[in-house]
């Protein structure tokens, strides 16, 4: 049985006015994947991003989600189609003015019509499933760099989504902090059924998680669709190979 197809991106070019920073992108995320936009610094793996969860319109080309053409759909469809999206900032964006508790309840009170007394047990939830159970009342700057980002990743899974996007997750995080955060993503993809995009340049978050992917290249500022990663470093493109070895294969 064929695996069902979260997103698919075609023909699509990312633009800054008259500056092209990637063109004639195609590529199939299928659900339950782990799938990482990868390339070096510049590439415009963020930009991607931005028009894959409605923040920038493509230049040209289609983001279809399950089918449904997300830039070409009336409003309601498009904030529908955005709801079933949960977003993880490279800096995590968590409010430092509200708690932790606060910070996840937000998307609950914008988007939903649930009593508060449920939307606090959600917020428990969701803190007890990256670890923060007992952490609600803090603020983001009594937290280590590791707990922002889980709790980054709680909120962006407080609406229950069906694909999670994440960028840079491990940035600024020591290697320690890094691997548990990867554990954790893959965790939360197992136990609950996301898919996940993963937006990174790290190699340990790319081979240890990772099982489909796309290159973004930024000399010819299109894309070397690699798929699996770890055979890329065998016989994928020698671009890519360069990057996953960083020169020594």
């Amino acid at each position: 049985m064929e695996t069902p197809i979260s997103i698919e991106v075609r023909d699509l070019t990312i633009a800054y006015g008259d500056h092209v920073v990637q063109h004639d992108l195609n590529f199939t995320v299928n659900t339950g994947d782990i799938f990482v936009i990868m390339g070096g610094n510049g590439c415009g793996k963020s930009t991607l991003m931005r028009s894959l969860i409605g923040l920038q319109r493509p230049a040209e080309g289609s983001v279809l989600y399950s089918g449904r053409d997300f830039w070409n759909v009336d409003h309601d469809e498009h904030q529908r189609l955005k709801r079933r999206l949960g977003v993880m900032f490279q800096g995590g964006a968590l409010w430092s003015s509200l708690t932790l508790a606060e910070n996840l309840a937000l998307p609950l009170n914008q988007y939903t019509g649930l009593s508060p007394q449920l939307i606090d047990e959600i917020v428990s939830l969701k803190l007890a499933l990256v670890g923060l159970a007992g952490f609600g009342e803090f603020y983001p700057a009594e937290l280590s760099g590791g707990m922002k980002k889980r709790a980054s990743l709680a909120r962006a899974m407080a609406l229950d989504p069906d694909i999670l996007l994440i960028d840079e997750p491990s940035a600024g995080l020591d290697p320690l902090n890094a691997r548990r955060l990867d554990e954790l993503i893959l965790e939360l993809r197992d136990s609950l059924g996301t898919t996940v995009v993963l937006i990174t340049h790290e190699l340990a978050s790319i081979m240890g998680i990772g099982n489909n992917s796309v290159f973004l290249d930024t000399e010819t500022r299109t894309m070397i669709d690699t798929g699996d990663p770890r055979r890329a470093v065998q016989s994928g493109d020698p671009k890519v190979r360069h990057f996953l070895t960083r020169g020594e294969a």
